[in-house]
């Protein structure tokens, strides 16, 4: 997840989903994960405090500074690259898992009452983004 000024993600030259000042979420699905495991990633991604207050400090999270989501699919997330010079995707879900459970995020999100947009599930993507600070954190549920 990276804080972001703003960030877009772009298929066949078409916006399909654009934020302003809040969370790139690039979302990589394993084999294993269910229901409870967005849930988990869902209120951890909402809570987690990256956004600074007014002393500086990060003290809030997105929906305090009324921040926006863009979640995008990236299965190379969970690739293997411990042994060898080429990735390894078998901790990956598999394609029909790794949708449902992508579209279930993303209306968790929405559920909360969270602005978000999502790229498209399997497509070739173009994302851009302006990381800010930089920040950028690897979580797990």
């Amino acid at each position: 997840m990276q804080r972001v000024k703003h960030a877009r993600v772009e298929v066949d030259g078409n916006i399909v989903g654009e934020i302003q000042q809040g969370i790139l979420l690039l979302l990589g699905i394993e084999k294993g994960d269910d229901e409870n495991t967005a849930q988990k990633l869902c209120d951890k991604v909402l809570n987690y405090r990256i956004f600074a207050d007014e002393n500086g400090k990060m003290n809030l999270n997105v929906q305090q500074m009324q921040g926006q989501l863009l979640v995008v699919s990236q299965f190379t997330l969970v690739a293997d690259t411990q042994k060898g010079n080429r990735p390894g995707f078998s901790r990956g879900a598999s394609p029909e898992m790794g949708r449902k459970m992508y579209m279930h995020f993303v209306e968790l999100v929405k559920e909360k009452g969270v602005y978000c947009q999502s790229g498209e599930f399997a497509a070739d993507m173009q994302v851009s983004l302006v990381n800010d600070g930089p920040v950028t954190f690897h979580l797990k549920a």
